[in-house]
């Protein structure tokens, strides 16, 4: 059975939250239920809408969307000279080929970055971030961490690394 949010480990901020209200709505109505998976998974839901949303916003400002900001992001993280294959970008981004082409078409047409022949085989292409590209995701990624900084500001620096390990291993439980 779930707890109430006094008995949930101790006083908080803001005690009582939509989640809070749902679980007891389902107590009411369904008091044999566990609801402390909902608890935890209703609220990480919310949190990646509501994070996801801002995002878009911060992205936005650059004429990016997330997808868009993450192709070139991940440019940027496999270091200079900031290239990779089409295949391996759309693996690590979880996208189809025909999805990952129609997103480089739209990031090359806007100059950010370029596909060429791969000098060790004819067959192959490679992705190169842009100049233009590579100044605009190193902006892109500083305003995106700073609403994410601004949103974890409701927890110290304790509490962060607490939740961090905390989702780590559940992510790791999820993924097995």
């Amino acid at each position: 059975m779930s707890q109430s949010p006094e008995s949930r480990g101790g006083p908080h901020k803001n005690p009582v939250d939509a989640i809070d209200a749902i679980v007891g709505q389902w107590a009411a109505v369904r008091p044999d239920l566990d609801t402390a998976a909902m608890e935890v998974f209703g609220r990480v839901f919310r949190l990646a809408r509501i994070m996801g949303d801002r995002m878009e916003r911060a992205y936005g400002r650059f004429g990016l969307s997330r997808g868009e900001f993450d192709a070139l992001a991940t440019l940027r993280r496999a270091g200079e000279p900031y290239t990779l294959s089409p295949r391996e970008l759309s693996a690590t981004l979880m996208l189809t080929t025909g999805g990952m082409t129609g997103r480089l078409d739209k990031l090359e047409g806007a100059g950010l970055l370029r596909r060429s022949p791969d000098p060790h085989d004819r067959r192959a292409l490679q992705v190169t971030l842009t100049d233009r590209g590579l100044e605009l995701i190193d902006e892109a990624v500083g305003a995106g961490l700073a609403v994410q900084a601004e949103a974890l500001a409701a927890l110290d620096a304790r509490q962060a690394a607490q939740v961090a390990g905390l989702l780590r291993d559940l992510l790791a439980g999820t993924e097995r």
